[in-house]
């Protein structure tokens, strides 16, 4: 089951704990106070995936705003707990992002993944999204900097 979350409940700060550290070494996970963040602006939609027992094993965000030539939507941050891959969990997930960003108007739905993560490079191929021919480049903000 795929739910939307509204708050910061100590079950979701765990849960984002436990799951993003699988996501990127390099990321700390958010605070309650980040997640209420995410959970409260506009632009963001923050959806988490339960198993049959309840427990948080997954979790999307989907970025929703509107450029001059039409809203767009980006997934980012898909993960699901190495103990329950493969059992449909992201695809449900990428599925229900899907979903929302048509509802509001987006024509496309982008997103990026390392090649390392085969897996989910297969499942979203699976899906329908089609690699593009374009160019993804990335402001770093060094430690001296912002």
């Amino acid at each position: 089951m795929v739910t939307e979350v509204n708050s910061a409940t100590p079950e979701v700060v765990e849960a984002l704990a436990a799951l993003i550290p699988q996501l990127s070494s390099s990321s700390p996970a958010p605070t309650s106070a980040e997640i209420d963040e995410i959970a409260g602006s506009p632009a963001t939609v923050l959806l988490m995936a339960r198993d049959g027992g309840g427990k948080i094993v997954g979790s999307l965000t989907l970025v929703v705003f509107r450029a001059p030539t039409g809203p767009r939507a980006w997934i980012e941050d898909v993960v699901v707990d190495t103990t329950t891959r493969g059992q449909g969990i992201g695809a449900a997930l990428v599925r229900e992002a899907l979903d929302r960003a048509a509802s509001v108007g987006a024509r496309t739905v982008d997103l990026t993944s390392r090649p390392s993560r085969e897996a989910a490079n297969r499942l979203y191929v699976r899906l329908g999204f089609e690699q593009r021919a374009t160019n993804v480049y990335r402001w770093n903000y060094g430690p001296d900097q912002g």
